[in-house]
């Protein structure tokens, strides 16, 4: 654990929870120890510092390159703290470094740590659920880990587009039960298997969210 994990895993995170008060639901459903994958809808970006604010495990997370790749003092400050954090760099649409980026996932789940990924592959630009792309069910096919869905609840709300700061207002985190698809075990070079274990993610997500749902992808924003 890097030093900068244990400082947000032992000083911000407390912080954070008695400052924002989040209401988490179901924590009792994510595994002690071994490898998981939490899966959550997608609000906003601070959606990747709330979960690991209210998980008792380190989580990683993909991440924009461009975070790891930026130049001069900020550039060396998002360095450091996206890599301290143990996010995992990704290219999006780039078929060579998604499939590093999938090796490296895979990689975590092997050595038994816990992976955060959101089915959408970016924040929902309209409050909804929208569908699931199938990298969350290649992953859990290829590693064999369970999945926790995750429903993120006023996340939209604590840094709305144009704010500078965090705004404190009602946060809700609620864990699904994990869900276990190793009857696919082998099977996910099939489309339609991906597919289907996509969309059971989705709809187990959507149950704990409680949004509507749109039966089509969120277009990349320009800063997800």
């Amino acid at each position: 654990m890097t030093l900068l994990s244990t400082v947000m895993t032992r000083v911000v995170a407390p912080i954070a929870r008695m400052v924002y008060r989040p209401t988490v639901e179901g924590l009792e459903n994510i595994p002690g120890t071994g490898p998981v994958i939490l899966a959550a809808n997608h609000l906003s970006f601070v959606d990747s510092m709330v979960i690991p604010i209210v998980v008792p495990r380190r989580v990683y997370f993909l991440a924009k390159a461009e975070y790891f790749e930026g130049t001069g003092f900020r550039g060396a400050v998002s360095r450091w703290f996206f890599s301290g954090m143990g996010n995992i760099p990704v290219r999006r649409g780039q078929g060579r470094s998604a499939r590093d980026s999938l090796d490296t996932v895979i990689k975590v789940l092997a050595d038994g740590d816990a992976f955060g990924i959101y089915p959408e592959g970016t924040r929902s630009l309209d409050g909804m659920l929208h569908r699931g792309r199938t990298g969350v069910a290649r992953i859990a096919l290829e590693s064999g880990a369970p999945v926790v869905p995750i429903g993120l609840v006023g996340t939209d709300k604590v840094m709305a587009v144009g704010r500078k700061l965090p705004k404190i207002v009602p946060v809700t985190v609620r864990f699904g039960k994990p869900l276990d698809f190793s009857r696919y075990a082998g099977m996910q070079d099939s489309l339609p298997v991906l597919r289907s274990v996509t969309d059971q993610i989705v709809y187990n997500i959507l149950e704990l969210s409680g949004q509507d749902y749109v039966d089509n992808y969120q277009a990349t924003p320009s800063a997800a």
